[in-house]
């Protein structure tokens, strides 16, 4: 969670920089001021600028197309939240397949706590960075077979957020355990 934050952050500082430099730009090209300037040297050594005129359509567009680039980058780190996947409670067992293909999917998965958890990962990528499976929270390593289901059990006690990720870190998941009053109340 404070790795996503991280993100935001730092993208929205570059966006909003980016912002600030494509409005001057706009800003600049009004009245006849240009943004782009070339340099000449006179004969006393000093530089000599000259206006560079430039389109207004070609200034709007740039700026419509930084501004859209800005809202895409946004969209996609920020707001394209994956879907949360409910466990299946199965002879008192919260059940749920991952399939392990580029990543998790689904990625991220809700059970209740106190209930036993029994996630399937079924491995299809042939990546070693995804042949391994990591649980901290719950002490748990599992090597994952190509082409096959590999079960990992455990019981969430406490409401939270947990993270499954590869063997090397590049791949994450979160397991959203939440308290029974709650599950039942969504379930």
């Amino acid at each position: 969670m404070i790795y996503k934050k991280k993100i935001v952050v730092r993208l929205t500082s570059l966006s909003l920089i980016m912002s600030l430099a494509l409005s001057t730009v706009l800003l600049s090209s009004q009245g006849n001021v240009n943004a782009q300037m070339s340099m000449e040297k006179t004969e006393a050594g000093r530089a000599k600028f000259h206006h560079l005129e430039q389109p207004l359509g070609l200034q709007i567009g740039v700026v419509v197309g930084g501004a859209a680039l800005i809202a895409l980058e946004l969209w996609w780190f920020v707001f394209s939240k994956k879907q949360a996947h409910k466990a299946e409670a199965k002879q008192g067992v919260q059940e749920l397949t991952i399939t392990v293909d580029g990543g998790y999917e689904p990625s991220q998965v809700i059970v209740s706590a106190g209930q036993p958890v029994r996630l399937n990962f079924f491995r299809k990528d042939p990546s070693r960075c995804l042949e391994t499976v990591v649980l901290p929270d719950f002490h748990i390593a599992r090597d994952l077979s190509l082409n096959h289901v590999t079960a990992v059990e455990f019981t969430p006690e406490k409401p939270g957020q947990y993270t499954f990720t590869c063997g090397m870190n590049m791949f994450r998941g979160v397991v959203e355990v939440e308290s029974p009053t709650v599950a039942k109340a969504n379930g």
